[in-house]
């Protein structure tokens, strides 16, 4: 398949394509993101790759990094779904309604409470999980310069209030284990990671290589923890707007304020696409129709 050619009439019929939306201002550093980026990535398992626009361009990947996160925590058995559940949402991402009645118990890893009690998690099984988390990215990438943007950092910790509430809300409840400043700070910098189109299509292809990093061949997830966390972005990954994107694109995948998306197509290929104006779920709709677009042309979906 020519997926070059693909993504050309993609970038074609999309130069003029207004979606709408704007850049999110609840966390300052983000706003100041031109609306005007644009830029796609494919890398195939046979380690060929297309792109084309602002591939190369680092942004923060915000939300995106919760799947980082959840592999790393998968690690450490079945006993997260105790406290995590794997269902759709339904509710916005900073929801605090849902978690009042569910009693503390995110609806999945991937809205902001969920991937709150996997830093938690994180804090107690790792010596130094900013570290960890970044040589856990940098080693699925192949790429040592990737890094915490400090500013963004800063800027989410500065105007984090939500977040701090939900955190402290679940302590409350007995689901949060740890100090409730610590696992802010180490979430904050988890959504800080600033990384281009290239380094997260790159990045995912764990995702639909079984596991393995696409350089190496060393298996870094379980065959079986990879089936469950691409599942979860099937479902769960964008936010009460998943089902729009499986019935749109049709494949795993997930989201990030920062105009980020990255998706898989199983033993094929991972994508990744950034267009910073967001819809009102959240959700760049720019890549949103992107990936519609791919595939549609390719004729190949997870179904």
């Amino acid at each position: 398949m020519d997926y070059q050619a693909i993504l050309n009439v993609i970038e074609k019929e999309l130069k003029q394509f207004n979606p709408g939306g704007k850049v999110p201002d609840y966390i300052p550093e983000l706003s100041a993101v031109s609306p005007d980026k644009f830029g796609m990535h494919l890398y195939c398992l046979s380690g060929e790759h297309f792109f084309f626009g602002d591939s190369s361009e680092r942004f923060s990947i915000q939300s995106i990094s919760k799947v980082f996160t959840l592999a790393l925590a998968k690690k450490y058995g079945k006993k997260i779904w105790r406290r995590v559940d794997v269902e759709p949402s339904g509710d916005p991402f900073n929801s605090l309604t849902q978690l009042e009645k569910e009693k503390g118990i995110p609806r999945n890893p991937f809205i902001n409470a969920g991937s709150l009690v996997i830093a938690d998690i994180l804090i107690s099984h790792l010596d130094n999980p900013k570290k960890e988390l970044l040589e856990f990215v940098q080693l699925i990438t192949q790429d040592e310069t990737i890094n915490y943007d400090e500013e963004v950092a800063a800027s989410e910790k500065k105007h984090g209030y939500r977040n701090i509430a939900l955190v402290n809300y679940m302590k409350s409840l007995g689901n949060i284990e740890n100090n409730a400043d610590e696992i802010l700070d180490f979430y904050f910098y988890q959504c800080s990671i600033s990384m281009s189109t290239e380094q997260l299509a790159k990045a995912f292809m764990i995702f639909a290589n079984e596991g393995r990093i696409l350089e190496t061949n060393e298996r870094v997830i379980k065959p079986n923890s990879v089936k469950r966390i691409n599942a979860i972005m099937q479902t769960c990954g964008f936010y009460d707007e998943a089902g729009e994107f499986s019935f749109r694109v049709g494949l795993p995948g997930k989201s990030g304020v920062g105009g980020g998306i990255v998706a898989v197509h199983p033993q094929q290929y991972a994508v990744a696409v950034w267009s910073p104006l967001l819809n009102e779920k959240g959700n760049s709709e720019k890549g949103m129709r992107a990936l519609e677009e791919l595939t549609t042309l390719t004729g190949l979906s997870i179904f």
